[in-house]
């Protein structure tokens, strides 16, 4: 059992739960956006960029604050 937790990363853990929850919300809480600013490493943003921008494509009217995260991660 020790084995199990020294490998799980419950970084890493929180934010694909995050990511997975603000890609499936329609309108997902700018709080988990937040965290997930905070949790990301640098290779991890490319991720992030590319699920907000999936947002903005299927959205009609986009979130003016999205479409600025996505400006500051470029």
């Amino acid at each position: 059992m020790a084995q199990k937790a020294e490998q799980f990363d419950a970084r890493k853990e929180l934010l694909r739960v995050l990511l997975t929850k603000v890609q499936k919300d329609r309108f997902p809480s700018s709080t988990m956006m937040n965290m997930i600013e905070q949790l990301m490493s640098p290779a991890e943003q490319s991720i992030y960029a590319q699920v907000l921008m999936e947002k903005i494509e299927r959205d009609p009217h986009p979130s003016y604050s999205m479409m600025q995260r996505v400006i500051t991660l470029g």
